[in-house]
């Protein structure tokens, strides 16, 4: 029965290391797509900060002819 009980626990642990070499796998593929939402993140910043130049410029150029 010890043995039994043995064996139980030594599956159990091997279908623990096959589940967390899955889980490392996904956790890949997740660090991918969270890598590639931080790059779109920061392509829409730039986009901000050129919009932010263009309108500052625009403000500026507007009040050099009002003078």
């Amino acid at each position: 029965q010890r043995l039994e009980a043995q064996e139980n626990e030594r599956e159990k642990e091997r279908e623990r290391r096959r589940e967390r070499r899955g889980e490392r796998k996904r956790e890949g593929g997740r660090e991918r797509e969270r890598e590639r939402e931080r790059e779109r993140e920061r392509e829409r910043e730039r986009e901000r900060e050129r919009e932010r130049e263009i309108t500052s410029h625009e403000r500026i150029e507007k009040q050099e002819r009002k003078v």
